[in-house]
């Protein structure tokens, strides 16, 4: 990197503001190039301050009043901050006017034009890019805003709280003036203009008001809002039953853009959501994406208060609302369709996402300590593996204990930015219990290995359970984890056992049912289990209680009785799981000593018996025929080889086809002939989910390719027809080009249609991937700025391509990273999620390694680089 060194930002040095703003008005002259912002504010010095420093960035500075009076001469500007010379005053009022230019946005942070509207995202810096201001979450401020445009070209103008004034003016313009009744912080702040047409919807609380619902969308979209609104309404109802928690504002609105750099944003009652988490109807959306609207929309609107009423007193810390409202999504998803399914699809995203993110050399904590580019910590990290530590709450607590403690989190801590200490101290106090060691899951980073080791003894008929946890990369300073294990046990014949503990003066014990929590606390404990007549199976770490990865060594003959006859869902798929990486494992280290390929007896016995198992749930059977992943895979190994991984994978694949044809073509048409118009419902999404699964082992064969064709063909649903496409797309065959080429020329109008036909090509293992993905990127509708389209190509190859992007000469690495450099200049926050793939390439071979570091040399070099990159690319690199 060229420039400077960016500063790093540490918990450490955190104090707090020495101004308060009581108000805020705010009025844009919305124009492409000249949009113009006064910002009005009323202003208390808190502490006798000489000079007030705001910040800003990328802004035209026109005027800087005070008390009325001109100081723009006297203020000195940086590029990053306005440091404006205060008089005696107390309490006074600052009017500063800006121009910005919307058009020239392509980092679509603050306020920027897209299709032809006006958007704002300002979480986590970027009001500072729209008017100065001190642009940090505790600064809580009541907010009004005025929005002057021209009313040809924007015939919708929107801000946050309630609509108070609207008119005409001169010359076709006309304003709406909105005003928030509640205090925020600025990164909350959002305004939209535009021509956009709305649905309209009421939902009437539990205190008997009427809320105005509405989703803004472009014109051409509005057939496709349906399902977001049902979700909408669905999260309101859950949230009033499950937490007690009821809207507040007499509005609250969606809209629906193709240009943003987040999933959704929830601006106090006018959120801010990428089309991708709006937009829906059976033809054109998937399954998963009906899931991923319904989820979405419950996240952004739960912020209403775990994220809005009460916010973040800093980035630092962020996990406070995120996590915090990630679990309250996953837990709304699963009410709405299965908690078992839910859970397990949770669990698989963690390891495959998270577990390698606290692998690497971005590695850090819920609570991160420090920063260089805040943009950089929206991550698996904080949001994910914070919903996990917010279920360990859940699960110590019980759900009467954590709806205690969550009541009074919101009866203390309302309209308030607090840390993440409030959350954990009224969970603490509600349910009168110590939860201090919940401290340490906050600040330290690495996922925890919990060793478990098993002794009975026959004689004195016991079962003696002894837990060690440890984070490796922690070595000496790693401090024992509060840490929720459920446990069951089993008979051979499957007979779930009445558990008598002998406590030995543990209280950390608890007995429901015939399965136990255990909250371990020590580096190593151990629980003893009496009246065991015989060697019981152990089902272990049952819902997947703590974000751990587990070293507990069972047998074959085990993991097939628990496969067959546990209670728990979660440990049904992990057994599946576990011995399938076993098959895994056994042939990677075959076919890296030139032995033949075999799979198990008991392996086989119990894919065949999950395959033939009628009575188990249609989505449990997907889940549990479905192979470990290879991102997975490979986080089991020190040293990732990525051909032995790859051939393994496809080899198992195939053989089990040779084995099971029978039954997969059987389950394959019974499901086929079931399908009806589509529903959005649990069973049908189950069988599809089944249906798809069979289908993309049968078409790991040459002559089952036709099968591909076929659904491809009469499907009436995009689950079935991207299903049938994506299957098709790891062949060479003619049916390949023949379905991408019709799939392109139906859907081309379609943008978010066409991000999944650029997903496929780019996640597809054909021998030339990374060709094919080069041609992508020169495809007329590709584009640069729009945030979506990169990461259906740039960031799925990344992820998603071994062999493309590992392609043993380098060349993917390479292309990679010229594609971060020329990202970085247009939009540095996309640029740094695309970066990501690069950060392991410690954990591959040594010729690879080379060539990885060699291209991260390269961006690192490169004559101008973001904050956003830079940080990410010299923390690989070791870079101090």
């Amino acid at each position: 990197m060229k420039n400077d060194t960016p500063v790093v930002h540490y918990l450490s040095d955190y104090q707090a503001p020495e101004f308060e703003f009581n108000a805020l008005y705010l009025t844009f002259d919305l124009k492409t190039t000249e949009t113009i912002v006064i910002n009005q504010m009323q202003v208390k010095n808190l502490s006798n301050q000489t000079h007030l420093i705001l910040d800003g960035e990328n802004l035209k500075l026109l005027s800087v009043l005070l008390e009325g009076e001109e100081l723009i001469q006297l203020c000195q500007q940086t590029q990053e901050n306005l440091i404006i010379p205060l008089t005696s005053q107390s309490e006074f009022e600052l009017i500063i006017k800006t121009e910005i230019a919307p058009e020239k946005n392509t980092a679509l942070e603050g306020l920027y034009r897209t299709s032809g509207n006006y958007c704002t995202q300002c979480e986590a810096e970027g009001f500072r890019k729209i008017t100065y201001f001190m642009d940090r979450p505790d600064v809580l401020t009541l907010f009004t805003t005025k929005i002057i445009a021209d009313k040809t070209e924007n015939a919708v103008l929107l801000s946050n709280g309630n609509l108070i004034e609207s008119g005409e003016l001169a010359d076709n313009r006309h304003y709406a003036i909105w005003e928030d009744p509640f205090k925020k912080p600025c990164y909350l702040f959002a305004l939209v203009a535009g021509n956009l047409e709305c649905i309209q919807d009421t939902f009437r609380t539990a205190d008997n008001r009427d809320v105005d619902l509405r989703i803004y969308v472009e014109p051409k979209n509005i057939d496709k809002c349906e399902h977001a609104m049902t979700s909408l309404k669905k999260s309101m109802q859950w949230d009033e039953e499950r937490f007690g928690l009821i809207y507040d504002l007499d509005i609250y609105m969606i809209v629906a853009v193709d240009d943003f750099n987040m999933g959704a944003m929830e601006n106090k009652g006018l959120n801010v959501f990428n089309s991708k988490f709006v937009l829906a109807k059976p033809e054109t959306a998937t399954d998963v994406d009906y899931e991923g609207i319904e989820a979405v929309i419950g996240h952004e609107y739960f912020h209403n208060w775990t994220g809005n009423r009460v916010t973040c007193r800093d980035w630092f810390q962020l996990t406070l609302k995120e996590g915090l409202t990630v679990f309250r999504d996953q837990e709304f998803t699963a009410d709405m369709l299965s908690p078992e399914v839910k859970r397990i699809e949770d669990v698989k995203r963690l390891r495959s996402n998270q577990f390698p993110e606290d692998a690497g050399p971005m590695s850090h904590p819920i609570q991160p300590q420090s920063y260089i580019e805040m943009n950089n910590f929206y991550t698996m990290t904080v949001y994910e593996k914070g919903a996990e530590v917010v279920r360990l709450y859940h699960s110590l607590l019980g759900e009467q204990g954590f709806r205690k403690g969550m009541d009074l989190y919101f009866k203390r801590h309302d309209g308030q930015a607090v840390t993440v200490n409030d959350f954990r101290n009224a969970m603490a106090d509600a349910n009168n219990i110590d939860l201090s060691q919940m401290h340490h899951w906050y600040v330290q980073n690495g996922t925890p290995v919990l060793k478990v080791d098993v002794v009975y003894d026959d004689k004195a008929q016991s079962l003696k359970v002894e837990f060690t946890q440890t984070i490796p990369s922690l070595s000496d300073n790693f401090k024992p984890l509060l840490m929720p294990v459920k446990l069951a046990l089993f008979s051979k014949a499957g007979e779930l056992l009445e558990l008598d503990v002998i406590l030995d003066g543990q209280d950390s014990v608890s007995l429901m049912a015939n399965e136990v929590l255990i909250s371990l606390t020590k580096l190593s404990q151990t629980v003893t289990f009496g009246n065991i007549v015989e060697e019981p199976v152990v089902s272990l770490l049952r819902g997947f209680t703590s974000p751990v990865i587990l070293d507990f060594e069972q047998s074959d003959e085990d993991l097939a009785s628990l496969i067959q006859f546990d209670t728990d869902s979660f440990v049904q798929w992990e057994s599946m799981q576990k011995l399938a990486l076993r098959e895994v494992k056994r042939n990677i280290q075959a076919y890296e000593t030139g032995s033949k390929l075999r799979l198990s007896s008991h392996f086989l016995s119990a894919f065949k018996g999950v395959l033939s198992n009628h009575c188990l749930d249609n989505a449990l059977r997907a889940l549990a025929l479905t192979l470990p992943d290879l991102t997975y895979i490979g986080e089991q190994y020190q040293q990732v080889n990525i051909d032995a991984i790859y051939h393994v994978h496809r080899w198992i694949k195939v053989e089990l086809v040779n084995q099971f044809e029978t039954f997969f073509k059987a389950l394959y048409e019974t499901l086929s002939s079931t399908s009806v118009s589509y529903q959005y419902q649990k069973q049908d999404i189950a069988n599809r989910k089944l249906k798809n699964v069979c289908l993309q082992y049968l078409i790991g064969k040459d002559n089952h390719v036709s099968l591909g064709l076929e659904q491809f063909e009469t499907s009436h649903n995009m689950t079935d027809a991207l299903a049938a496409l994506e299957s098709l797309s790891h062949t060479d065959s003619a049916e390949r080009e023949f379905c991408l080429n019709a799939f392109y020329d139906r859907w081309k109008e379609d943008s978010l249609v066409i991000d999944k036909w650029f997903s496929l090509q780019a996640a597809s293992h054909h021998i030339h991937a990374l060709e094919h993905v080069k041609a992508l990127v020169e495809h007329k509708d590709f584009t640069y700025t729009n945030p979506n389209r990169v990461r259906s190509v740039l960031g799925v190859f990344g992820r998603l391509n071994m062999l493309g992007f590992h392609r043993a000469n380098g060349d993917g690495y390479a292309f990679l990273a010229e594609q971060v450099i020329k990202l970085d200049s247009i939009n540095p926050q996309v640029a740094a999620r695309i970066v990501a793939p690069f950060t392991h390439w410690q954990r591959y071979d040594e010729k690879r390694q080379q060539l990885m570091k060699k291209s991260l040399n390269v961006i690192v070099n490169a004559d101008t680089l973001s904050k956003d990159v830079y940080e990410i690319v010299s923390k690989s690199l070791n870079i101090s």
